[in-house]
């Protein structure tokens, strides 16, 4: 089902100006805190109303400013998963799932059967929220929301407040309980592994504004504006000056990079990912940051490396360290040969970025 959105609204501090437009079932939209994701969500559900602009799912029209259409929220067929699941603390979890259905006591206590059956509640039919486990919980409340069969879902950073065993946990489950889903859910989240496992399309918000939109393997993969690559976790991004169509010196870095390919006029920054740096032993090569080493941390599963860039900082301080992550499979060939001399960066690798 298309889904187009093309909404305006002044905040406080800001404004919302975002675009979207796909056929995805699954959408991600990623950004920090206070970037206006969880506004978008109310936006779409008819909980804030936008300034101006549509949106639209399949052909349902839910919102036109132009048009002066502003479908209630309880008539726009869209589901919202809260962050605390919203649940009513004093309805039992059938008496929950069955809060806005419609029709006969009959065809309720089936559907709410139905319910309870497919999301894994039997038997705790007459428990109060109070007495749930996090995921029992999370469990009632997409079993309300999919018992009133929503052409969309909106999952409002449902594993924010919890710990990281449970929220890897609840991830799976809700992937799960939506696998047969044919309708549109949109996550919204600041934890950009959520999103990647989660997404087909993906919006990256940067205070309000759509920083990029696309394919979620693409902007992983290649984000194309600083923002985006930040936010996806790229932990090494320096301003350039470019010397010519296929070498850039990287200022933060403090060293020249040279590609193969054709350097964008526009490109104003690079990035290159921590974990993608193919270490040298011996002869300095291309493309190569000297190892010095600032400061180190390990960690279960990987070493962290926080390495000084080639040159001094300037007038306005000392530039950040270099990350360099290395996974558990190198730690052999570290303790064999010791650090490398130098850290090349490839070229395949690196990030050509926009503001």
């Amino acid at each position: 089902m298309a889904v187009y959105i093309d909404i305006e609204r002044k905040l406080k501090g800001f404004s919302i100006e975002l675009q979207i437009k796909s056929s995805a079932r699954r959408i991600g939209i990623l950004g920090a805190s206070g970037c206006g994701k969880s506004m978008t969500l109310k936006m779409i559900a008819g909980i804030e109303t936008p300034g101006k602009g549509k949106i639209q799912l399949g052909s349902h029209v839910l919102f036109d400013s132009q048009n002066r259409i502003n479908i209630k929220p309880q008539k726009r067929n869209v589901g919202y998963l809260f962050q605390n699941y919203a649940l009513f603390p004093s309805m039992t979890v059938e008496e929950n799932i069955a809060a806005g259905l419609k029709g006969d006591k009959e065809e309720k206590r089936s559907r709410v059967r139905e319910m309870t059956e497919r999301f894994r509640l039997s038997g705790l039919e007459k428990r109060l929220p109070g007495e749930l486990s996090g995921g029992q919980q999370q469990r009632t409340a997409l079993a309300r929301i999919m018992a009133c069969e929503p052409e969309m879902i909106l999952l409002d950073e449902p594993y924010a407040a919890l710990d990281v065993f449970l929220r890897d946990r609840l991830e799976q489950e809700l992937l799960t309980m939506l696998k047969d889903y044919e309708g549109t859910a949109i996550l919204v989240s600041h934890n950009r592994d959520e999103i990647y496992r989660f997404s087909q399309d993906l919006l990256v918000m940067e205070e309000g504004k759509t920083a990029v939109f696309g394919k979620s393997r693409d902007i992983f993969e290649n984000p194309g504006k600083i923002a985006a690559a930040r936010l996806t976790g790229c932990k090494n991004i320096s301003r350039v000056e470019i010397l010519n169509s296929h070498s850039m010196r990287a200022l933060d870095f403090g060293v020249i990079l040279h590609t193969k390919r054709k350097i964008p006029e526009d490109t104003s920054a690079v990035g290159f990912r921590a974990h993608e740096f193919v270490p040298v032993w011996g002869k300095r090569l291309e493309n190569c940051i000297r190892v010095q080493v600032v400061s180190r941390a390990e960690l279960p599963f990987e070493q962290k490396y926080y390495l000084k860039p080639e040159t001094e900082g300037e007038e306005n301080g000392e530039r950040e360290p270099l990350c360099w992550f290395v996974q558990r499979d190198r730690w052999q060939e570290l303790s064999e040969k010791g650090l490398p001399d130098y850290l090349q960066f490839c070229e395949e690798e690196l990030l050509l970025l926009k503001e």
